[in-house]
């Protein structure tokens, strides 16, 4: 065990180190080290491929379900796109040095705010290896860097992306120790990392509901949780029923093992069981199982009877849960109950109850007519994210850029005492 603490202290030691040196480094100097990063991806992609094919097999022999094996599985296609979010990133604006205001006191001592690195940041995150590259490109144009800390499922892929974008981030001037990776797979390593508050300034556990309980309730650093996802669509009694159909099976299907996929629609009684009949149908096709209410199950006799679990459950899967509710408010309290604070959905025509939704509903994003799947740091346009923060301190939603940086202020004087 002190081993293991000893490891963990002299790779955050090491990352503290290069924080000092990625605080100052200009702009054009992070940019050349992010595309030198992107062109070694790809030069190194059937190295990565290979030492994913090591953890896929081993995951397939846990018995690790679809959807989580999707989320490990990496190809030609997918480390393409975390090259191509490394160089987005690097065409972002570097928010490291802007000054957001300055104001005069009377005293003549001009006061400002200046957007300043946190630090060391250490995520903690399960079976995603694309994750790896996209904290690795966000905290390094942030001027931080970064401590990775995956899953023992995604071992060897993480070994080979961290190798490989070190090596392009080294070429480049990049401080030795700036990307590091815990390779210790066992939970020391994590208790390690939770306590290290002299060398680590922020913790971001990316993963299920146990991942992040656990570290918000053993850390000493301060935590950024990026929370669970029970996310919800309402189809209102006057909405686009052909448009609804098509946004829950986008948000359902598209991706089932992400956190802002749908797992509970909610439907207004009067169009239910019309628009109900018709959904399942496309459900069917498209593999999902559903569990619904009485009154669900009452139309579409198929259908599985939900529990009360049922609704507080964040599947990552082809399962969705299905409540008939009486109207606007039925649906709002259920959201307020159930839902994690991530993404929430309305389908309507009625645009007063479009705007009562957004005001009313309590969530880090909140859609009219569109597909809960848009909650991402790339589709908001912010680039890549190091995740979904449904806490309302410091950062909320997507996190790009800017909610890796703080704020220090500067004070510019001629002598004045007070």
């Amino acid at each position: 065990m002190s081993d293991i603490v000893s490891y963990v202290e002299s790779k955050a030691q090491k990352a503290k180190e290069a924080s000092r040196v990625l605080a100052s480094l200009s702009s054009k100097k992070k940019d050349e080290a992010l595309l030198a990063m992107a062109d070694a991806l790809l030069d190194g992609a059937q190295e990565i491929l290979a030492a994913n094919e090591q953890d896929v097999a081993c995951a397939k022999e846990k018995g690790i379900s679809g959807a989580l094996l999707d989320r490990l599985m990496l190809t030609l296609q997918r480390i393409n796109d975390m090259a191509i979010g490394l160089r987005e990133v690097a065409m972002l604006p570097d928010p490291v040095g802007e000054i957001e205001q300055m104001w005069k006191r009377p005293n003549g001592l001009e006061i400002g705010r200046m957007r300043v690195p946190l630090g060391v940041i250490g995520i903690i995150y399960e079976a995603r290896p694309n994750v790896t590259v996209d904290a690795a490109g966000l905290c390094l144009k942030s001027g931080n860097a970064v401590l990775l800390r995956g899953s023992g499922e995604a071992l060897e892929s993480n070994k080979a992306i961290t190798q490989v974008i070190t090596q392009g981030a080294l070429s480049s001037g990049i401080p030795e120790g700036a990307v590091g990776l815990i390779e210790e797979p066992s939970r020391a390593g994590v208790q390690a990392m939770l306590r290290l508050d002299r060398y680590i300034d922020v913790l971001i556990p990316r993963g299920g509901a146990g991942l992040i309980r656990t570290v918000m309730e053993n850390a000493t650093v301060p935590v950024i949780a990026t929370g669970v996802g029970n996310c919800h669509i309402y189809v209102d009694r006057v909405a686009n029923e052909k448009q609804a159909v098509e946004i829950i099976l986008n948000a359902k299907t598209q991706r089932p093992g992400v956190c802002n996929a749908v797992e509970t629609l909610l439907v207004h009684q009067d169009i239910a069981p019309r628009f109900l009949s018709e959904l399942a149908r496309r459900l069917g096709d498209a593999g999902v199982e559903v569990r619904g209410c009485n009154r669900a199950v009452e139309i579409v006799p198929t259908w599985h009877p939900a529990t009360e679990e049922d609704w507080d459950t964040e599947y990552l899967d082809l399962i969705l849960a299905v409540k008939v509710v009486e109207g606007f408010e039925q649906a709002v309290d259920h959201i307020t109950v159930h839902g994690t604070q991530h993404s929430e959905c309305i389908i309507t025509q009625d645009y007063s109850l479009a705007r009562r939704f957004l005001h009313e509903v309590d969530a880090a994003a909140v859609y009219v007519n569109a597909s809960t799947r848009f909650t991402d740091g790339g589709q908001f346009g912010l680039g890549a994210e190091m995740g979904i923060s449904t806490q309302k301190l410091h950062a909320r939603g997507p996190m790009g850029l800017r909610e890796l940086t703080t704020v220090k202020y500067i004070i510019l004087g001629e002598g004045q005492i007070r």
